[in-house]
């Protein structure tokens, strides 16, 4: 498998397990409040990056500690993860898992105009035209449960998509190019909400003493799965390819999250909705090819000297993200 299908693979993989994600945070919320919900979700990824960083470093103070560049990206990318997970899960709160799962991919519209690394001039008009066909997927399938007006949960899930928009392209911008582990970026992203989190939560911890287990292994799945692996998986692949590419990927989240309310929410899919999952898959694909090779031939001229301007030896560079 070439690195580009790899990076691909992974993106999806992703997609699949956020598109999950809606399901399993609903139901953590109908148990507990939000909050308290992402404390304990933040909480236990935590834990766990520093188990892995303590286990591949072998000691907090050798070589392998935290560098400059991963704590000045950790700390805002944290921030800006946080805030993507709290006015989400108030959205999946108030509104249906599978409605949250397509309102978020409009992520894929935002993020191009974020985005403008390794495009000079902008994107081309085919990439907007496939973006157009992955919102016209997401009114059908939102058509499949009926059309309705606006709910607080589906604005909420709105304002969600954009800022989650500005923290893919942060994603890019302020990893590409760097030496940042994606591992020790995630930790540091993990005790930044942990710390945001903790004192408007701290007066709810009592309510964990009465949880039940399924609640907890929906809080473990959220942990280790959605939170742990995904910020992971997404900061390795989107430091290997663009932010609009990535985002195109993740786009396909809503398909996932359809999948996870009709084989385990007992939600019905319907010949509309059916209509919108195609679309998606081909507007994703078709902007995700756009997008690359625009980006493969988008050249970077080096700079020469005025002895050089005459010469047959000027060269051009593909621009790297």
């Amino acid at each position: 498998m070439s690195d580009a299908r790899r990076t691909d693979a992974v993106l999806l993989l992703v997609a699949l397990v956020w598109g999950s994600s809606y399901l399993s945070a609903q139901t953590a919320t109908a148990a507990l409040p939000v909050l308290l919900v992402l404390l304990v979700r933040y909480g236990l990824s935590a834990l766990v990056c520093l188990g892995l960083v303590a286990a591949r470093a072998g000691t907090w103070h050798g070589p392998r500690r935290w560098t400059r560049e991963e704590l000045r990206a950790g700390v805002p990318l944290g921030v800006t993860q946080a805030a993507v997970l709290v006015v989400e899960t108030y959205g999946v709160a108030h509104t249906t898992a599978a409605n949250a799962g397509l309102i978020i991919s409009l992520t894929i519209v935002l993020t191009p105009f974020l985005d403008r690394t390794g495009h000079p001039g902008g994107l081309p008009p085919a990439f907007y035209a496939a973006a157009g066909v992955c919102v016209l997927a997401v009114g059908l399938l939102m058509s499949g449960n009926g059309f309705h007006a606006p709910r607080l949960g589906d604005l909420l899930m709105l304002a969600a998509a954009g800022v989650r928009a500005v923290h893919v392209a942060l994603v890019g911008r302020l990893t590409a190019g760097r030496a940042v582990r994606p591992l020790h970026l995630t930790t540091v992203q993990t005790l930044v909400g942990s710390a945001l989190f903790l004192i408007p939560a701290a007066h709810e911890l009592p309510a964990l003493a009465r949880t039940d287990a399924a609640t907890w292994a929906q809080l473990f799945y959220l942990a280790l799965f959605c939170s742990v692996f995904a910020f992971l998986a997404q900061t390795w692949a989107v430091q290997r390819t663009s932010a609009s590419r990535a985002s195109l990927l993740l786009g396909t989240e809503p398909i996932w999250a359809a999948a996870a309310g009709i084989v385990l929410g007992g939600e019905h899919f319907t010949p509309l909705a059916g209509v919108g999952a195609v679309l998606m898959i081909v507007g994703t694909y078709w902007g995700q090819a756009v997008e690359r090779a625009h980006r493969a031939a988008a050249p970077r001229e080096t700079e020469v000297g005025p002895t050089e301007k005459n010469t047959r030896c000027q060269t051009t560079t593909p621009t790297t993200v």
